[in-house]
């Protein structure tokens, strides 16, 4: 069974400078219930299904699977998701030896940037980088999964 502990952070200032690779990605849920979401996304040239578990008291940490599966099979797949599609750009910026993984969102999410980080434990110290704003780990809001049902530019 993996797991997953991450947290959520909004981005206030310059950090596409600082990445070392960019990746667009568009995904859709084939299911968004907090107990179990399912993804397919295409990232760059691969697809992948995941799916996640209910986070903890925190949202920090949660149950994820995930597996590749051919880019064909997720367009087909993305036929029969729930509405609304999350199209995003995903930086990869490096600090103090961890990757924040940096969202930036397109549609009807325009205007919303947001960096996650994955840690060994939800304690774990990291550096704060000048560019990472007020964290909202926690907040259903920010999840991708709420993103499409409740856009950024409708709050």
């Amino acid at each position: 069974m993996g797991k997953e502990i991450e947290r959520k952070f909004l981005v206030r200032g310059e950090f596409k400078s600082l990445a070392r690779k960019q990746t667009r990605i568009t995904q859709g849920y084939l299911s968004s219930v907090p107990e179990r979401t399912v993804r397919v996304r295409v990232k760059g040239d691969k697809g992948f299904i995941t799916i996640k578990g209910i986070g903890s008291a925190s949202g920090a940490e949660r149950y994820e699977w995930e597996k590749e599966i051919p880019v064909e099979e997720v367009r087909e797949l993305l036929s029969i998701c729930e509405p609304g599609v999350i199209d995003k750009t995903r930086y990869l910026v490096d600090v103090g030896g961890l990757t924040f993984e940096v969202d930036e969102f397109y549609g009807e999410n325009e205007g919303l940037t947001m960096a996650e980080l994955e840690l060994p434990s939800e304690d774990t110290p990291f550096e704060r980088p000048e560019w990472l704003g007020e964290e909202v780990t926690g907040d259903v809001r920010y999840y991708n999964s709420m993103l499409m049902k409740n856009p950024y530019t409708r709050w």
